[in-house]
């Protein structure tokens, strides 16, 4: 009895893999040529060693298509930086975006609290994202988002842990479409990388850009 059970439950997952290999054909079916262009860009896109990348769920409501990547500066098994990159399609267009496709950003890293009381640091971390994309040679349009700056203080049993201070960059932009409709999600990915060492504290790719702005003295790395 316990064998059929066991021939039942096999010809049962059977199906249910044929029917997830079917649903998976019909929405690659219904994918728009642009989008799969620009996501199979995302996956090719070749990047510096220090940044680990990797596909993450997207969100389902922003757009009809969607595609997202989580990104961490590694050195060792510390994090330096991380932040998330999602692109959206909407093959209708979008007012708010004058344009069929949208990136959005955030990016996350922890400073010294004397840096992140610095009264110019917002402006400065947005001047990171718009230089990483202009370095890039890419046309955008649409930009908005935020700089947010955190302090943590510790007290009672925690008192020990010195104060922290966090960096949050939430952003967006439409990123130009170039031919067959797709925009270069590769150099878009590229430059958002360079916004990641950045607030990481590395040193650019291309010594010498003058487009980059010199990170300050940050905290040292947080164990992962």
């Amino acid at each position: 009895m316990a064998a059929a059970q066991g021939r039942l439950s096999d010809g049962a997952g059977g199906m249910d893999e044929a029917k997830d290999t079917e649903k998976e054909r019909r929405e690659a079916d219904s994918t728009p040529p642009a989008f799969r262009a620009a996501v199979d860009a995302l996956k090719a896109a070749r990047l510096r060693p220090q940044i680990e990348v990797e596909p993450t769920p997207p969100p389902r409501r922003l757009a009809p298509h969607s595609y997202a990547l989580e990104a961490a500066v590694v050195d060792g098994d510390q994090d330096l930086a991380d932040g998330r990159l999602v692109l959206l399609h909407d093959p209708a267009g979008h007012d708010a975006w004058r344009g069929t496709f949208r990136l959005v950003t955030l990016v996350r890293a922890e400073l010294e609290p004397e840096m992140a009381a610095d009264p110019l640091l917002p402006e400065v971390c947005w001047s990171w994202l718009t230089g990483a994309l202009q370095a890039r040679g890419l046309t955008y349009g649409e930009p908005s988002g935020t700089v947010t700056r955190a302090s943590s203080h510790y007290f009672g049993g925690l008192s020990a842990r010195p104060a922290a201070s966090q960096i949050e960059i939430r952003a967006s932009w439409t990123p130009r479409e170039g031919l067959g409709g797709a925009p270069d999600t590769a150099a878009h990915l590229a430059a958002w990388c360079d916004l990641l060492a950045q607030i990481a504290g590395l040193p650019p790719a291309v010594p010498g850009d003058a487009s980059v702005v010199t990170l300050p003295q940050r905290r040292g790395p947080q164990s992962r």
